[in-house]
């Protein structure tokens, strides 16, 4: 049965690896929200419906037409992430081994981080130490464009209906902070509306919902750049001045992640080269789009006022 990594937290008995787990959750909303299947090996082999088989009706003494689904098989391996992180024994010496825990929780964050952006932007063929993200996975009709205008075109709250309505079951909207406040924006006019509201989140922060669904808020990465910039050239060509909005649906049998096992923090002790203590943070993950329709996403969009 897949779960979050919150619930994933609650469940360990080892208090040190519940830190870690619900410290990488908190750090990023898709961690905090995204469900989790352990599998075995190093890759999870499965088959995904992508089209099912023609049915129809027939008069007496016809025949029907045979007709079967298309079932495409899919592999999803597992990428190794991580990092070792080592404090000179002199700041836990004299400063406590507080010191310690504060790096070892920066270490997880920046790994969250990282991790979130190879959710959204992971591209194989770039680095093939990565899996890819739901950029690269997502063509043809889950592929949406905001407009036709060279440059890019405003976004207007019907192609985010329709971006809503190409995802089956859908459970969360993920966009950056500055598209959320055009929608916000949107909400406060009479003339576009957009039904915005907010609710408190697991950690206890304002939550802003469009309709029913949740925005995730995707921001920055381990290197406090912007994941979803208005850096992209929309289909239609032109300056590269626009973003991205992705609709996912975060349940069993649509997107999920995958581990071997839970997230990791080992302490390694003092080492013979040096005198620090080191730790490990290393994760064994990857993610799996069990629906040709889990998720879609609307690009082409421009910097500007929210449009009915």
């Amino acid at each position: 049965m897949a779960v979050t990594l919150i619930e994933s937290a609650k469940k360990t008995n080892d208090p040190v690896q519940s830190a870690v787990i619900e410290m990488y959750a908190r750090s990023s909303s898709v961690l905090e929200n995204l469900p989790f299947d352990n599998i075995q090996g190093n890759a999870l082999k499965y088959n995904r419906e992508e089209t099912l088989p023609g049915v129809g009706f027939r008069g007496v003494n016809e025949s029907y037409t045979e007709s079967t689904g298309l079932i495409n098989p899919q592999v999803e391996p597992l990428v190794i992430a991580g990092g070792d992180l080592d404090v000179d024994k002199f700041i836990l010496d004299t400063m406590g081994m507080g010191q310690r825990s504060v790096q070892e929780e920066m270490k997880v964050k920046a790994l969250a981080l990282a991790w979130t952006k190879a959710f959204i932007k992971g591209d194989q063929v770039s680095d093939p130490r990565e899996f890819d993200g739901l950029q690269t996975r997502l063509t043809g009709d889950q592929l949406i464009e905001a407009g036709s205008t060279s440059g890019g075109d405003a976004l207007s709250l019907g192609k985010l209906d329709e971006l809503i309505d190409a995802t089956d079951e859908p459970t969360h909207i993920m966009m950056n902070k500055t598209m959320r406040r055009r929608l916000s924006a949107a909400a406060r006019t009479t003339s576009i509306g957009g039904f915005i509201t907010w609710e408190t989140d697991a950690f206890g922060r304002k939550l802003a919902y469009y309709g029913d669904l949740p925005i995730l808020i995707i921001d920055k990465d381990n290197t406090d750049t912007d994941i979803l910039p208005f850096t992209e050239v929309g289909g239609s060509g032109g300056t590269a001045q626009t973003c991205s909005i992705y609709c996912v649906s975060f349940q069993p049998g649509k997107c999920q992640g995958i581990q071997n096992k839970a997230i990791e923090g080992r302490d390694l002790g003092e080492l013979q080269t040096k005198p620090a203590m080191r730790t490990r943070v290393e994760w064994y993950a990857g993610i799996a789009m069990y629906h040709g329709r889990a998720a879609a996403r609307l690009r082409g969009i421009t910097n500007a006022a929210v449009t009915a």
